[in-house]
């Protein structure tokens, strides 16, 4: 079911009651009003409504244990909704040498750099590996730190948060990458299935 940004908040309380899960994906940046900071000028995409409903849904989430799975802008956009601020643009607020914003006409199943997974964390039990799993990487806002209650679950070679997770949660994961993407790997369509199953069981 797709979520209209248009809605009063009653509205969509009355849809969210119907949901068995939470996708949070991909998209524009996040308004850095919702963590204190001013706009860095490269800084794009922004829809206000957008920022609003996803927020809210997410709140809701977390504070009633439904399952979420946050990609990419769901991954930045959960953490903020908990508490944490972003990095607004990595080339100027963290200089690196890992290609983390490898946008068109780069295909976007390029594998860029790889992650290192947690071991004992969920993400690493669907994953089913630790170390040096590649991923793609299409994105110039990321996570600075990780929000109370989440835990930092895989990192690039640079340190950047590439996943956090809720660890008392039935299931409450996000990734930086875009595993949609990635369709000729096995474990990122593991990623959907464990989301599905948590589903599932709502």
């Amino acid at each position: 079911m797709l979520i209209p940004s248009t809605l009063d908040d009653d509205s969509l309380r009355g849809i969210y009651d119907r949901l068995d899960g939470i996708l949070l994906p991909g998209g524009g940046d996040i308004d850095s009003s919702h963590w204190g900071e001013p706009l860095h000028k490269s800084v794009y995409g922004l829809d206000p409504a957008r920022d609003h409903t996803e927020l809210t849904i997410a709140r809701w989430a977390a504070k009633e244990d439904r399952p979420l799975f946050g990609i990419c802008r769901g991954h930045q956009l959960f953490n903020v909704a908990l508490g944490a601020s972003l990095i607004q643009d990595i080339a100027s607020e963290f200089p690196t040498e890992v290609p983390h914003t490898n946008f068109m006409p780069t295909p976007r199943s390029q594998r860029s750099h790889v992650v290192g997974i947690e071991p004992g964390s969920r993400l690493a039990s669907i994953i089913g590996e630790t170390n040096a799993v590649p991923v793609n990487s299409i994105h110039h806002q990321a996570v600075k730190n990780a929000a109370p209650g989440l835990r930092v679950v895989a990192v690039s070679p640079d340190g950047l948060i590439e996943a956090t997770e809720m660890p008392d949660a039935r299931f409450a994961l996000t990734v930086q990458w875009h595993p949609e993407d990635l369709a000729d790997d096995e474990r990122m369509f593991n990623l959907f299935r464990a989301f599905v199953q948590a589903a599932s069981k709502s």
